[in-house]
């Protein structure tokens, strides 16, 4: 099971740096498009590859401890209140994605049925931009269940130890080396 969520978080952060890179390309399409007399609009598609980036990045980067945490708050507690603060943060991250993943899904499955197009120039199916946006925030949601679970079964949440990593390694870089003694 672990290997099985590490695999879906990992590939959820291939595809958004696919998204993101997709941005780059569309821009570089746009461009070219100009310089030959096509009309491509690449804001909107942009937008939509951005949107999808953003969201399918979101369970990679808590699993990887880059979100924004105050720690400045947490680090005043003692490890029982710590604890508690995690539980109860993954807790309501968890049951607030799962609510808006839900939701993001109704409105996927919505404009698929109406067949909601956008406005600009290329009339792209709302459906296909918003699978995005749901599949990321699906994936988050399960993302921060895992972690609450994590610290309910006693152990470290990865994004801590992510993060004690990232500062154990900034500080070995920092102290310079003790030369060895005998």
């Amino acid at each position: 099971m672990r290997r099985s969520l590490d695999t879906l978080y990992r590939v959820s952060g291939w595809l958004s740096a696919y998204f993101l890179m997709m941005i780059g390309v569309t821009i570089l399409g746009q461009i070219v498009g100009r310089l030959l007399g096509v009309a491509f609009d690449a804001t909107e598609i942009s937008g939509f590859c951005m949107a999808a980036s953003t969201f399918l990045g979101l369970a990679y980067t808590l699993r990887a401890g880059a979100h924004i945490r105050v720690n400045l708050l947490v680090g005043r507690f003692g490890p029982q209140g710590r604890r508690a603060v995690e539980i109860w943060c993954c807790a309501l991250g968890g049951l607030a994605l799962a609510y808006f993943s839900v939701n993001a899904w109704m409105m996927t499955y919505d404009s698929l049925a109406f067949g909601d197009t956008s406005p600009g120039l290329m009339a792209v199916p709302f459906w296909i931009p918003q699978i995005g946006m749901s599949l990321g925030a699906t994936i988050l949601a399960i993302a921060l269940f895992d972690e609450l679970f994590q610290v309910l079964a006693g152990k470290i949440p990865e994004f801590l130890d992510a993060e004690a990593q990232a500062i154990g390694e900034e500080l070995a870089a920092a102290t310079p080396a003790q030369p060895a003694t005998r």
